[in-house]
C-alpha cells in the first residue's frame, strides 16, 4: 500500500497538483491554467497532473483527490453550485475515475480547507473545526475528526449563501448575490464584499489590503469601514457558534491576512452569541493558499 496521496485543487482559472507522503511532506507540485469553459480539456489536464506526479513518485495507481468550487450531488452524482460553470450537469467523478482507472474522489474546495487545517495545520488539535475562505467570494467547510462533512446535500458549510444576521432590509437591498438573493454573507465578509462596502462608503474602488493598510495610517474612512467589517465577521460567524459551536474557527482567503481579525472579532462575538459569551478561537489557516491543494490529497486517508 502506498504511503503517497496526490490532491487537485481544481480552480476557475488554475489547477494544481500536489505529491504528498504520509509524514506531510511535499514531494511534488505544479500548477497549469485551467481550460475554462472545456469540460473535456479540463479532464485531461487533470489526468496530465496525475501523471506527472506519478511520475515523480515513481509509483502508480496512487489515490487522488480533487478539490472543486462546487460539490457532487448525491441524487444525480453531477456536479452543481459551481462557479466554473462548464463543470456543473457534469458527472465528473465518475469520468475523471473511468479515464484515471481509479475511484476518484471529488469535493468541495472549503471542504478541502477544513480537512487540511485539521489534518496537519492550525486545527490539528481540535476535532470539529469549521474553515471559513474570505476570498473573491465567501465559502466554508466542515470537518471532524478529520473527516469532512457534506451532508446529504453536499452544502454543509455552505455559509456563504446565508443572509447576514442583524442587518437593515435597506443594506441587505445594496448588496445582491449572484445566486440571486440579497444580503448574503458572500456580499459583505468576501474580499469582495469588503472592498464593495469601501466604494459604498467612499466612491473609491480598493482592494482589501489597501483598505486595511490605509486604516492602519489612520485614514479615518477605511477605518469605519474595517470596524463594520470586523463586526459583520462576527455577526457571520455567530450564526454558525449558535448552531454548530466548533472547537475552532479557521480562516483563510486574501481578507485571512488582516490580522486584526483575530484580535478583534473574538473579542465581538460575546455580544452576538447565545448567551453572552464566547470561547471559540478565530486563527488563521496555516497553509494559505495551499490548504486546497492540501486537504484534497487527504480526502484519501492514510490506512
Amino acid at each position: 500500500m502506498t504511503q503517497y496521496r496526490i490532491g487537485i485543487d481544481l480552480g476557475g482559472t488554475k489547477a494544481e497538483v500536489i505529491l504528498l507522503s504520509g509524514d506531510s511532506q511535499e514531494h511534488f507540485r505544479t500548477r497549469v491554467p485551467t481550460p475554462r469553459g472545456d469540460y473535456d480539456g479540463t479532464l485531461a489536464v487533470l489526468a496530465d497532473l496525475v501523471a506527472q506526479a506519478e511520475a515523480a513518485a515513481g509509483q502508480q495507481n496512487i489515490p487522488v483527490g480533487v478539490g472543486i468550487p462546487g460539490t457532487v450531488s448525491r441524487k444525480s452524482g453531477q456536479v452543481k453550485n459551481a462557479n466554473s460553470t462548464w463543470l456543473n450537469g457534469r458527472t465528473m467523478q465518475e469520468d475523471l475515475s473511468t479515464l484515471l482507472q481509479r475511484p476518484v474522489t471529488i469535493m468541495n474546495d472549503a471542504n478541502c480547507l477544513a480537512l487540511s487545517e485539521a489534518t496537519d495545520g492550525a486545527a490539528r488539535d481540535y476535532e470539529n473545526v469549521f474553515a471559513v475562505i474570505l476570498g473573491t467570494g465567501c465559502g466554508a467547510g466542515i470537518s471532524s475528526r478529520r473527516t469532512p462533512i457534506a451532508g446529504p446535500n453536499g452544502v454543509a458549510g455552505e455559509w456563504g449563501h446565508n443572509p447576514l444576521p442583524w442587518t437593515p432590509e435597506h443594506e441587505m437591498r445594496r448588496r445582491p448575490c449572484y445566486c440571486g438573493r440579497m444580503g448574503c454573507n458572500e456580499t459583505f465578509l468576501s474580499g469582495t464584499g469588503l472592498s464593495r462596502s469601501f466604494e459604498l462608503a467612499t466612491g473609491e474602488q480598493l482592494k482589501g489590503h489597501e483598505i486595511a493598510s490605509r486604516a492602519a495610517e489612520g485614514q479615518v474612512a477605511a477605518q469605519r469601514v474595517l470596524d463594520d467589517y470586523m463586526d459583520q465577521l462576527a455577526r457571520g460567524l455567530s450564526n454558525v457558534i449558535n448552531v454548530l459551536d466548533p472547537d475552532v474557527i479557521v480562516v483563510g482567503g486574501g481578507v485571512s491576512n488582516i490580522s486584526a481579525i483575530y484580535q478583534r472579532v473574538p473579542a465581538l462575538l460575546p455580544q452576538y452569541v447565545f448567551g453572552g459569551e464566547c470561547d471559540t478561537p478565530i486563527v488563521q489557516a496555516m497553509h494559505g493558499d495551499s490548504s486546497g491543494v492540501r486537504g484534497a490529497a487527504w480526502l484519501n486517508p492514510l490506512d
